[in-house]
């Protein structure tokens, strides 16, 4: 693994988030590299920007109103882990918290691009919340 500047790799990590939080998931697709590669354990492997940006695409058209506040994260050289949660907002505004928790590691290959992602979280814990948030009224997008 290359050892990066770690204020780089600071830099372009933020700024990875911010394009996430944006939710222009095409821009996010073109942060990693033509080659890029993204494990996604429960959707499946994903191999080249393009593949990258027509599956997140497609992942996130139903779920625009997703967040992804970061609780942490750690740098080490050129890798990154951090865990953004995944959340729904409440539509009763009641208060009640749907979310469920994500591990992600990028590794980064210069020039503000990652050319590995892997996600990790509970597939069963999603589905879970994704239930309790419709069935409290919340609405994707599209249907």
């Amino acid at each position: 693994m290359t050892a990066w500047n770690r204020s780089e790799v600071e830099e372009a990590w933020q700024h990875f988030v911010e394009v996430g939080d944006s939710g222009d998931w095409s821009r996010w697709a073109d942060l990693h590299t033509e080659d890029g590669l993204w494990v996604e354990h429960h959707l499946g492997v994903f191999e080249g920007r393009e593949a990258i940006r027509d599956a997140i695409i497609r992942v996130m058209k139903p779920v625009p109103m997703m967040q992804f506040p970061v609780a942490w994260h750690a740098i080490d050289q050129g890798r990154v882990v951090y865990y953004p949660w995944q959340v729904f907002p409440d539509p009763k505004e009641s208060g009640e918290i749907y979310r469920f928790g994500c591990v992600t590691i990028i590794d980064y290959a210069g020039n503000g691009l990652w050319s590995r992602q892997e996600d990790l979280y509970n597939p069963n814990e999603a589905d879970e919340v994704v239930r309790r948030w419709l069935a409290a009224g919340g609405k994707l997008a599209g249907k």
